[in-house]
């Protein structure tokens, strides 16, 4: 069994539409003032083996994923499953409490849209998301008086400091592939019961480079912090066999 998470980045790409989002709508004061918004959980996750992380997450990932570097633009991933269509985080709608939920799971079914013309962008709502409620009283609305709701701009405030790491995050992978550190990996794992295991499609910094940087890019990558991103990438990938035992035991209650 094989999960290549450059193909499902790439694919998620090639659709013109990030991850989980389906009917993504710029949200507006008049068109949407009657709409609300209901509790919901993590079951839209509950497919996808990966999910993208930006820069003030990798040392809380870090503890829980093997963080690696996956799709055309190589930014970082958590790894969350060895099949396709399969998240070993989440258990009956629910994320597993013990486990760190990635800023870009948390902030939907809100989103960010660019606007056309300009570096600017837009507080988006996926109104395929099942917590949308377009009439009556049910859950808390988005708009009050004409104006956004206390959720609506805290959902705000929440998108734009995203897009600020996003940025950040960018750069910091621009400078690992400006110093060729990046290579190609691939793990294999066979579980007990013989069922066999690729995850492939990834990249990871290479440690051999890394320890050959010269003192300048050392020393501005230590003022910028980048160096002990680095290292709590590389312990991350640690977690690749904690996974695997994680796999294993999923594939036990099944039985």
């Amino acid at each position: 069994m094989t999960t290549g998470l450059a193909n499902n980045t790439d694919a998620s790409a090639a659709a013109a539409l990030p991850l989980f989002y389906r009917k993504p709508v710029v949200l507006h004061s008049e068109a949407h003032a009657g709409w609300r918004l209901k509790d919901g959980d993590t079951a839209f996750a509950a497919r996808t083996p990966y999910v993208p992380i930006v820069l003030g997450e990798i040392g809380e990932a870090s503890r829980s994923y093997p963080v690696v570097f996956a799709g055309e633009t190589l930014l970082p991933v958590v790894i969350l499953g060895l099949s396709e269509g399969e998240n070993l985080f989440v258990e009956e709608r629910t994320w597993d409490r013990e486990h760190y939920v990635p800023a870009y799971v948390r902030r939907y079914p809100f989103g960010f849209v660019s606007i056309p013309g300009s570096d600017r962008f837009a507080l988006a709502l996926d109104t395929a998301s099942e917590r949308v409620v377009r009439e009556g009283a049910e859950g808390v609305p988005l708009f009050e008086e004409g104006g956004p709701s206390p959720l609506t701009r805290q959902a705000l405030q929440f998108c734009e400091a995203y897009q600020a790491e996003f940025v950040g995050t960018k750069s910091f992978v621009a400078a690992l592939r400006e110093h060729d550190l990046l290579i190609d990996k691939r793990a294999d794992a066979t579980l007990a019961d013989g069922r066999r295991y690729a995850l492939d499609g990834f990249q990871v910094v290479d440690p051999d480079r890394f320890r050959d940087l010269d003192q300048t890019t050392v020393v501005d990558w230590h003022r910028k912090g980048w160096l002990s991103l680095v290292n709590l990438h590389l312990a991350s990938l640690g977690r690749l066999s904690t996974l695997m035992e994680r796999q294993l035991g999923h594939v036990a209650q099944a039985k």
